[in-house]
């Protein structure tokens, strides 16, 4: 079976259309059998970017096979053969705080955290296939989740600070869970992770090459289960030993995994501040003639002063909370930068990077040491007025997890 296929011999179960203003082409689609069901991404054009209708949609569906006495487990893949899914819609969401629409700004966020919630806390065996890219909100509604199978195509990140955001839709949780200083470093240059190198951090459960996908397809919609030992045994079965298939691949991966770095990030990315690292970057680069110190400056140097003190903050937070603290936290962090009252850094990033891609975002404040403590501050402050905080329904779901 093909890996863009659904479940083999499976029947369409339900479809949403487009979002508003886009062709009338379904953008999620659900087949399965009377047992398991699969949520397929379907906006291949866009990198099955996240909509509002989207996650409204995957968020009820998953409810709804969580409470089916008869459906024991859940998939969710993307569609197009590049992408499981780039993240949120920031495209729209710009555009919407362009007309004046905070509110459905808002409300996007607060669907989106909720669904990361909803996966994270999930009853049943829920397996994302994440053969393409998967970065912000995209690995927000699957890396929280049981299973995470990456391939060989697969490409993670969190760049929002290259957008004068900071990584969000939990991310704060699972990357301050990371090996060492690893959540560090992924979260404030926006570094890809491979499908081998999630598996090896902790991002990923299996591995397996691209052309298997479809096989664990086949596999998964045979299950009548609700028993993750035996979804993992499935799993396992379609698994790759993730090791350099020849000499010249081994020799790459040993050369230019940031996994090798580990030392380094650790060192560098363990200091207390961001002037620290970038400090202790430089003074390891020097002398050198290392492309991984000059790339990682490089990237620390074009993202957002203000979103790197932020996010280091948020991922030091999120390495002593549990993820629904997490995302209230980061909800409010959100709701901050929609605000603009301190700085408009999220959408002139976008603007800059994603609309006008003049790649030259005019950053305020444009260096380090201008981000005054209480600047960083304000973005983890209680909301206040029409602004409220994040409620989710910790107390219904956890008393079962």
């Amino acid at each position: 079976m093909r890996s863009g296929m659904a479940f083999h011999g499976r029947r369409p179960v339900a479809t949403l259309t487009q979002a508003e203003g886009e062709a009338e082409i379904p953008e999620v689609l659900v087949v399965g059998t009377s047992f398991n069901r699969m949520a397929i991404l379907n906006r291949p054009t866009a990198l099955n970017a996240l909509s509002t209708s989207m996650v409204e949609k995957l968020h009820k569906l998953y409810q709804a096979w969580e409470d089916h006495p008869d459906i024991g487990l859940v998939v969710t893949k993307g569609t197009g053969g590049r992408a499981f899914s780039a993240g949120g819609d920031v495209r729209r969401i710009y555009r919407l705080a362009n007309e004046g629409k905070i509110e459905e700004c808002k409300d996007f966020f607060n669907k989106i955290y909720h669904l990361t919630y909803l996966v994270g806390t999930y009853l049943k065996p829920h397996v994302a296939l994440l053969d393409g890219l998967t970065m912000g909100g995209g690995a927000g509604i699957s890396v929280p989740g049981m299973f995470r199978v990456a391939t060989d195509k697969t490409v993670f990140a969190t760049p929002e600070t290259q957008i004068g955001f900071h990584p969000d839709a939990g991310a704060s949780y699972f990357l301050s869970h990371l090996p060492g200083h690893l959540g560090e470093y992924l979260a404030l240059t926006g570094a890809h992770l491979n499908g081998a190198e999630m598996l090896v951090a902790g991002l990923a459960t299996h591995f397996s090459v691209s052309a298997r996908i479809g096989w664990i397809e086949e596999r998964l919609g045979t299950l009548i289960t609700d028993d993750p030992s035996v979804v993992e045994t499935a799993l396992d079965e379609y698994s790759d030993i993730v090791y350099p298939d020849t000499e010249s691949a081994l020799r790459s991966f040993l050369t230019e995994s940031v996994l090798h770095r580990m030392d380094a990030i650790d060192r560098c990315f363990s200091e207390e501040t961001v002037e620290e690292i970038l400090c202790a970057l430089e003074t390891e680069a020097a002398g050198q003639n290392d492309e991984w110190y000059t790339n990682t400056i490089g990237k620390l140097k074009g993202a957002s002063p203000l979103s790197l003190k932020v996010t280091l903050k948020s991922i030091r937070e999120g390495r002593f909370q549990n993820l629904n603290q997490c995302l209230v936290r980061e909800y409010r962090t959100t709701c901050h930068a929609l605000s603009s009252k301190i700085s408009g850094d999220f959408f002139e990033g976008v603007r800059s990077r994603l609309i006008d891609k003049d790649f030259s975002p005019k950053w305020d404040p444009p260096c380090l040491e201008q981000v005054s403590r209480e600047a960083v501050n304000h973005y983890f402050s209680p909301l206040v007025e029409d602004w409220q905080d994040l409620e989710l329904p910790v107390k219904q779901r956890e008393a079962y997890v």
